[in-house]
């Protein structure tokens, strides 16, 4: 296991670099100046310079990643935002709780109603119900989130007046941004429990389980849901990641102050160590999700490890 687990954060820190050098990388190419940006169309050339000079812009792009790097890995630091002159870090940790609150609520969404959509469906398979599921389901994993949003708020609220159509302080304004974005996860969920559940439901144990009698859910829910609970989790763990940076398109149609609004306004300025910090700040998020998930994966399924090399 130790081994398994050093070979996986080798990958984490692999991607994480790859990830930043991209980023950097394509920042560092995109047209425009960033000091003009700061100083203003007025500035005096020699104001320029001096700014650039201090921020190291003018060195190679090699040692412009370098010293970005270190000052990562040494002080933590992401940078200054160009247009509130704040810490990067600063300015994402105070957006970050929005965004992990909206995520939270999406999750927990997917995984209550697309486990029990999923188990429906795989218990009545084939029937009128399991058809609508799937359907449902279907459509759930096609539609954009933003597309979602929208249908939303014109039916919620304006045509409804049930819900509020933007802001973030109440439980009431959670209820639709959190739906919108949990759509898809849920949808995901609901068809990986059907099939999971599906091709446990055909082996030898659990035709013994019925042959004895037992009560019919309390195989479904024991014998059949535990075993195919895998690649279950495996959806759900991916699903966070993927919520945290969907999330981004979902705080905009609902105007949430999270760290998607944040990053989208950080472009709108062209805001670029914003922009850096945010994205790389996510991407770590998302690959240590992925890190605890794998673990989890091997030790509930040993045999994970060993196709996996340890």
């Amino acid at each position: 296991m130790l081994k398994f687990t050093m070979k996986r954060l080798v990958y984490l820190v692999l991607v994480l670099v790859g990830v930043s050098f991209l980023v950097f990388l394509l920042l560092y190419m995109t047209p425009g100046d960033p000091v003009r940006m700061m100083l203003g169309e007025s500035a005096t050339p020699e104001a320029q310079a001096e700014l650039r000079l201090e921020l190291g812009l003018d060195d190679p792009f090699l040692v412009q990643y370098g010293r970005y790097i270190k000052n990562i890995v040494v002080h933590q630091d992401l940078g200054t935002s160009y247009s509130t002159r704040r810490p990067v870090l600063d300015e994402i940790m105070t957006v970050f709780p929005n965004t992990v609150k909206l995520a939270t609520a999406a999750i927990i969404i997917a995984v209550i109603l697309g486990t029990f959509l999923g188990i429906v469906s795989a218990v009545k398979q084939n029937s009128l119900l399991d058809n609508a599921v799937m359907v449902l389901a279907l459509i759930g994993t096609s539609a954009p989130i933003f597309w979602i949003g929208i249908l939303m708020i014109i039916l919620f609220s304006v045509n409804l007046g049930w819900l509020p159509p933007s802001g973030f302080g109440s439980f009431k304004q959670l209820i639709m941004p959190a739906l919108a974005l949990g759509m898809q996860s849920t949808a995901v969920v609901a068809r990986m429990t059907r099939s999971s559940m599906l091709e446990v439901t055909g082996q030898d144990f659990v035709k013994t389980a019925y042959a004895k009698g037992l009560y019919s859910w309390r195989i479904i829910l024991i014998h059949i849901f535990q075993n195919a609970l895998v690649p279950i989790i495996t959806v759900i763990g991916t699903d966070i990641g993927a919520l945290l940076t969907g999330s981004m398109i979902t705080e905009n149609v609902f105007n949430i102050p999270g760290i998607g609004k944040l990053l989208i306004d950080a472009i709108h300025r062209r805001d670029i160590p914003l922009v850096q910090g945010g994205v790389i700040y996510v991407a770590a998020i998302c690959v240590l999700i992925y890190f605890i998930v794998d673990i989890l994966y091997a030790v509930i399924n040993p045999n994970i490890r060993l196709t996996k090399g340890e």
